[in-house]
């Protein structure tokens, strides 16, 4: 079994060479492994340092697409370098390397396709009180919206299997984070967390300028998502909704027309046509839509086949 450990990049000459010597070198249940750089567009000597280091491929971007473009390159590079898990983790050495195998362990017992590592969030010390507030709030929203137990929703400290990883598509450019959980459960990959451990901070993240940035972008990539991985529950909700409040001001005009002035109330009964009118226009787009996601589900089944047998090609050709 081939482990491949990927590691976005933007600017890391100095935190890479710690990060990639805390790499293990050898995982019970194992056979091989090997690094992968993905340098986005880096300005500085990521690249060279990574090479220098040893590492076993480099996937260098032209210019700097982000986190979410670079974790999408790194999983086909992965894929092509033939591995069977695939892990995850940030180039400022911040998750402690040797968990990658207590990572990998539900994926090689075959009991999960996806697994998480979550974070001491509370005792982070580098992570104020509203961080951790806002963190664990998150990862709650996460838990509902996506129907899994995920403990840490952001963290990106991952281990996917070959299935799991043929399987993802990342469509944000913001986060890979956030939409592989949400995508995981709409396609049936078991995801699984683990506890781990972190590293002191060597440097602050550069994923968002502030608070304010983060929850606005997470707030927006989580509705995105689930709009497009549960149309159907996200419109048809809509719908009885705006339908709930027609008939609540239908009742309230029938009330007052039994009561004898239903001509003063007029306006009552417009708003209740238009929420009405409203709830089953968006209940057609909730059917609408379902009918679209059954036709991307079968667009995404034939992409899977497609990356399998082209994956199985380049294997053979390799021998």
């Amino acid at each position: 079994m081939k482990l491949v450990i990927q590691i976005p990049c933007f600017n890391e000459e100095e935190s890479l060479p710690v990060t990639i010597s805390a790499l293990p070198k050898q995982i019970a249940g194992i056979d091989e492994i090997e690094i992968l750089v993905i340098d986005d567009g880096s300005t500085d000597k990521t690249s060279e340092v990574a090479y220098s280091l040893g590492v076993n491929r480099v996937e260098k971007m032209p210019v700097h697409k982000g986190l979410a473009r670079a974790f999408t390159v790194g999983l086909s590079a992965a894929l092509d370098m033939g591995a069977d898990i695939v892990v995850n983790t940030d180039a400022d050495n911040q998750y402690c390397a040797e968990d990658i195998e207590k990572l990998i362990v539900p994926i090689i017992n075959g009991t999960a396709d996806i697994v998480i590592g979550a974070r001491p969030v509370a005792s982070i010390k580098e992570f104020s009180l509203l961080k951790r507030g806002l963190q664990k709030l998150g990862s709650a929203v996460m838990r509902i919206l996506s129907s899994t137990s995920v403990k840490d929703a952001p963290s990106g400290f991952r281990a996917f299997s070959r299935q799991a990883a043929i399987q993802l598509n990342v469509f944000d450019n913001y986060t890979y984070t956030l939409e592989t959980i949400i995508q995981a459960r709409a396609k049936g990959l078991t995801v699984e967390s683990v506890d781990i451990n972190v590293n002191p901070s060597i440097r602050r993240s550069r994923l968002f300028s502030n608070i304010f940035s983060y929850v606005t972008k997470s707030t927006f990539t989580m509705l995105r998502m689930f709009i497009v991985y549960r149309p159907f529950r996200f419109f048809i909700i809509l719908s009885l909704i705006a339908l709930l409040i027609g008939l609540l001001i239908s009742l309230r005009f029938v009330w007052f027309y039994m009561a004898g002035m239903g001509k003063g109330h007029i306006q009552s009964l417009i708003f209740a046509a238009v929420f009405l009118i409203s709830g089953v226009q968006i209940g057609l787009i909730a059917i609408l839509a379902e009918l679209i996601s059954i036709n991307r589900k079968l667009l995404e089944d034939i992409q899977q086949r497609i990356k399998t047998h082209e994956l199985q090609n380049n294997s053979d050709s390799l021998k």
